[in-house]
């Protein structure tokens, strides 16, 4: 679904203050490796961007255009991330929260209304709302998600070059089967999640000699 000025508005009118209203979305809760990264983005309304949508539905090369397109005409972005220690030691949904904290925090004009994609809300000093399906639904949610997911996917192309045997540029850190394998083979690298399940029983085994 693309998103024209019509739908950028819809929210800046609901809420009725004529303030500026910026989206954020996250990427990267899911895998077993990397860091989330989340987005924050304020579109301009008198300039929209054709085909902007659900980064999810999105061609690896259309999100690498979109995101160059945000970049290049959104009135402002901010990209914050949480490590994977952060990871590790708050939880995913307490280090997603971080992340959106600081992309918000990285946004050099201050927005009067933030929509967050989901159901749940970082603590932030302005109003704030969750829309579910926001990334299908508002434009700068959208946005936001093609930032994250361009952001960490790039990540994982330096984590890809560092350990090439774990295949991080095709899954993204995903638990496919291809990087499980790799798990029990060579252990967790420092990439990885070690507070999720398959990281902690593929450190169990390298530890102590369990492993293939």
């Amino acid at each position: 679904m693309a998103y024209g000025r019509a739908a950028a508005q819809q929210y800046a009118f609901d809420w009725g203050d004529g303030g500026l209203v910026a989206g954020v979305d996250e990427a990267g809760r899911g895998p077993l490796a990397g860091p989330v990264v989340a987005a924050a983005v304020i579109l301009d309304d008198q300039d929209p961007i054709d085909g902007v949508a659900d980064s999810k539905t999105l061609s690896a090369a259309r999100r690498e255009a979109l995101y160059d397109a945000i970049r290049a005409r959104a009135l402002c972005l901010g990209v914050g991330a949480a490590s994977v220690e952060e990871i590790d030691r708050l939880n995913i949904l307490q280090a997603t929260l971080l992340a959106m904290q600081r992309a918000v925090a990285g946004l050099r004009l201050r927005p009067s209304l933030v929509l967050v994609d989901g159901n749940r809300l970082p603590v932030l000093e302005m109003r704030t709302e969750a829309v579910v399906r926001g990334d299908a639904t508002v434009a700068a949610i959208a946005a936001a998600s093609i930032v994250a997911k361009v952001t960490r996917d790039r990540l994982m192309d330096e984590a890809h070059a560092a350990h090439p045997a774990f295949g991080f540029d095709r899954h993204r850190g995903y638990g496919t089967a291809q990087h499980l394998r790799a798990l029990r083979q060579h252990g967790p690298t420092p990439w990885h999640r070690r507070s999720f399940a398959p990281v902690a029983e593929a450190l169990r085994a390298s530890t102590t000699g369990g492993g293939a």
